[in-house]
Order: structure tokens, then sequence, then C-alpha cells
């Protein structure tokens, strides 16, 4: 997420308390993002080794860490103690969150022509709703949401609601501070009873023309692709990103930070662990190429008879050996 104003980084050192290890590529932040969104200009945190290379190679322009270190190539190394608690003071002071005052709809949201707003709708601030929307009873829409043309949510959905996010230390989890926002784009169904994340410091964005069941999640920073139909109790982790005219069926469950390729189809009460390539069907737990899993699950019905059989064999040969 991009700052509002100018901020210069020797001024969140002093405010901080933070040490800079090399300043033969300082710079001034323009942004703030997780390792996972972060862009050219932005600052960006890292507190376990395994992760030092991944973030060395990001885009982030400079980086906290709790190591003292030499400096890579383009990138501003900051040290200090903990990194996520000063990254999330940094979130918390330069993006509070924007409560509403007491209003259902907030005096400061845009609703476009022809939009049907059911009563107990909540709009909270900055939400951009574009033309012929219906949004049914009982649907909170959070600030800084954008809902596009001709998009229709059904009751008791939430858009945009905080980011699951949390980082465990000293046995207590910290909760990371939502900055992000969400996208919802033309010709979009939602159905009732789903929960759209906001994303924790970028976007989360459900594509043109895409369609959701009821009682579906769609965690914090997601990017659905166009035209795509997601099915009841499917629930998609963190940051996964999914092409176009990709078909998700009921209950499928998808890890965190994934890749699925255009027009995959995965069938129903899957469970998704990596990556999977487009223009495929997909199925089981963990989901492979489904004639595949088929076979697997057909050869594992067999099991119990073959059991049967060797174990005959074996009671024949040692009585022929007795």
């Amino acid at each position: 997420m991009k700052f509002k104003r100018k901020i210069k980084l020797d001024d969140l050192i002093q405010k901080y308390s933070l040490k800079l290890i090399d300043d033969k590529w300082l710079r001034d932040p323009v942004g703030i993002n997780e390792i996972n969104r972060v862009q050219e200009g932005d600052i960006t945190f890292v507190d376990t080794p395994k992760y030092f290379e991944k973030a060395f190679k990001s885009a982030a322009s400079i980086i906290l860490i709790n190591k003292v270190m030499d400096c890579t190539e383009g990138k501003c190394l900051v040290y200090t103690e903990n990194p996520f608690k000063v990254y999330n003071q940094i979130a918390l002071d330069y993006f509070p969150t924007q409560h509403s005052e007491n209003e259902m709809i907030n005096s400061d949201a845009t609703i476009g022509e022809g939009c049907i707003i059911y009563p107990n709708v909540f709009v909270g601030k900055n939400v951009k709703i574009g033309n012929n929307c219906i949004i049914y009873s009982n649907t909170t829409i959070y600030s800084n949401t954008t809902i596009g043309d001709n998009v229709i949510i059904q009751s008791n959905t939430a858009i945009g609601s905080e980011a699951f996010y949390y980082n465990k230390q000293d046995g207590k989890y910290l909760k990371m501070h939502t900055i992000g926002n969400t996208i919802i784009e033309d010709n979009v169904e939602i159905g009732s009873n789903c929960s759209i994340d906001a994303g924790v410091s970028g976007t989360t964005r459900i594509g043109k023309g895409s369609k959701l069941d009821n009682q579906i999640h769609i965690a914090h920073g997601v990017i659905l692709g166009e035209n795509c139909l997601v099915c009841a109790q499917a629930a998609i982790a963190g940051k996964t990103i999914i092409g176009n005219n990709v078909t998700i069926y009921g209950k499928v469950g998808i890890s965190k930070g994934l890749n699925i390729g255009d027009n995959a189809i995965i069938l129903a009460s899957s469970n998704v662990d990596k990556n999977l390539e487009g223009n495929q069907r997909y199925f089981g737990s963990p989901a492979i190429e489904a004639r595949q899993a088929m076979k697997h699950y057909a050869a594992a019905r067999m099991l119990p008879s073959l059991f049967d059989k060797v174990k005959h064999l074996l009671g024949e040969q040692e009585t022929v050996n007795k």
C-alpha cells in the first residue's frame, strides 16, 4: 500500500529507534507491503533466516531485518530486534483503521445509478459501488472496497473484512494490521454467507464475470481471475492467484500462496497443496490430475481382496512346508 504523503526514511529510523546498516542504497519509501506483494520503493520485513533470500530477491527497496548483514545490491537494510512489530507499527501509524461514525451508509461512499440497496446493509468509508448493483440485506461492505457495475451480493455476506494474519511471539499471537483493500469487478455475483477478506497490505480481487456460490471464504490477497465459478463451501487461503475461467467445485480447499492456471477444473472435496497447471481437471487430497486420481482410488478399493488372497496363499504355503 502506498503512503498518502511523502515519507523520509531518516524520520522513520529516528521515530522507531532503528539502525541503518548501510546507506549505499539509501532511499525514501513510497509504500509498505508484505514480502509476497512488495513493489519497488516499498518497505517490507523479514525476521526468519529461511526467508532472508526471498526478501533480498523481492522488489522491496527497504528491508527491516533482525540481523546485521551485507547489503544486497539495490536494497537498503535497516536493523531492528523485532521487524514485525516495527513494520506493524508503521502500518498502524500511517494507515489507521477507518471506523464508521454511526452511519449505516457512510456519507463519503459513492454509489452509482440504478443500484438497489436493501435494508440493514452497511457501507463503510471510502467505498465505491458502480452502476446497477443489487446488495441484499445484512451485507457488510467494509471500508476501502471498490465494487464494479452489475454486481449482485446476496444476504449476510462480508466484503473486505480484516485479514487473518498473525505472528506468534512469546507464546502470543500478534495481529498484523490490515491496510489493504478489496476490488470486486464488473458482473460478479456473490452468494449468501460469503467472507471475502481485504488484502493485509495489498489487494484482494474478484475478476470480471466470476460467480461465487454460498458459504465461500476468500482470504487476504487472493486474486481470482475472470469468469471463474466457485461452488459452495470452497475456501481459498491467502495470496493465492487463480487464473481465468477456473471452476472450483464444492468443499475444495486451496492452500496459501499457490498459482492455479487458466481453465483448470478442481473437483469437489479436493485439497490443493501445490501449484496446478491450467487446462486440466484435478481431484483428490492432495489434488492430482483427475484420471490418475481415479485410478489410485480404484486400486485402493482392490487392496482388501488382494490382501485376503495373499494371506490365503501364504497360509497354503505354510501348510505345504509342514
